[in-house]
């Protein structure tokens, strides 16, 4: 598998499943862009230490070469900018992910919309839909120039199960969604133009800011299960990353075209693993075991 001569743009590659989805693509070859808010010399309100700079470091030792460009995807003039950077520079654009996200620390949980502080909410819809509509505005038209193209919405959940359960608080639950519908109405859009765009989740993922959340890093992770036994089920975030990477080189990757997809639903058709050798799906696990009440046991599930 390889992505040598292909040109990707990570849009929210700071942390994350973004940094994950970059590197993977990065150690097929390809030359990717990652663009956030944070770099060495400026933070994000994150205030965290993450910075674009890093992931681009990790593209380029994972094998491929990585571009940090600082971009606030709320900005349509920076967007326009990064994406006239890239045609000069490449003069092509292959892969596309919009993964901006940025409302960890804006939701609340379970909270009805008349409980929920509402300027967080609706800075969360800003950041979750209104970042991924001018990516896409911005981005799409060169994309289509050649056939092939790829376009990746990341969200949280699958079609499936985000129409049966109620995700956190409206304000969530319409982010996530929105994402899905998004990724189902860009395929429409790009179908005509060779084009293929999917929406794709990750199960429970070790982040950066789960790990610290649960006081445990990735070499100790299984200690968080003592406290948190559905943790099991949880990957890294270069689970999502590797099918990333395996929808970009495969082919046939439009028989994808509009429909929802998860790592660990992509893993079983194209045989990756996660980096522990496991291979988990969280989102047949979440609603048979951890839904169902069951006890905490990932046999079966990874």
């Amino acid at each position: 598998m390889t992505l040598a001569g292909k040109v990707a743009l990570v849009a929210g590659a700071t942390r994350g499943a973004g940094r994950g989805i970059a590197t993977e693509l990065g150690a097929t070859g390809a030359t990717v862009y990652v663009t956030g808010r944070t770099t060495r010399e400026q933070q994000s309100e994150y205030a965290r230490p993450e910075t674009i700079e890093e992931t681009a470091e990790l593209v380029t030792a994972a094998g491929g070469k990585g571009i940090a460009v600082r971009v606030d995807h709320l900005v349509s003039e920076e967007v326009r900018d990064l994406v006239a950077r890239i045609r000069t520079e490449q003069g092509q654009l292959d892969v596309v992910v919009n993964d901006v996200w940025g409302g960890e620390k804006l939701f609340e949980w379970n909270k009805p919309v008349w409980d929920h502080d509402l300027e967080n909410g609706l800075r969360m819809l800003r950041l979750a839909i209104d970042t991924h509509l001018i990516t896409a505005h911005h981005a799409l038209p060169l994309l289509i120039e050649r056939p092939g193209g790829l376009l990746v919405e990341v969200t949280d959940g699958t079609a499936e199960y985000n129409a049966e359960h109620y995700r956190l608080s409206p304000f969530y639950d319409l982010c996530k969604a929105s994402v899905l519908r998004m990724a189902w109405a860009h395929a429409k859009d790009l179908a005509p133009h060779g084009a293929t765009a999917v929406a794709i989740t990750p199960g429970w993922m070790r982040s950066e800011m789960m790990l610290e959340a649960f006081g445990v890093k990735e070499e100790n992770w299984r200690d968080a299960t003592a406290n948190i036994p559905h943790f099991i089920i949880s990957e890294t975030p270069r689970f999502v990353g590797r099918a990333v990477a395996a929808l970009a080189a495969d082919p046939d990757r439009a028989r994808w075209n509009g429909q929802s997809l998860s790592s660990g639903g992509l893993a079983q058709v194209y045989g990756f693993i996660d980096l522990d050798g496991s291979r988990p799906d969280a989102w047949r696990y979440v609603p048979e075991v951890q839904d169902a009440g069951k006890p905490a046991d990932a046999t079966g599930y990874r």
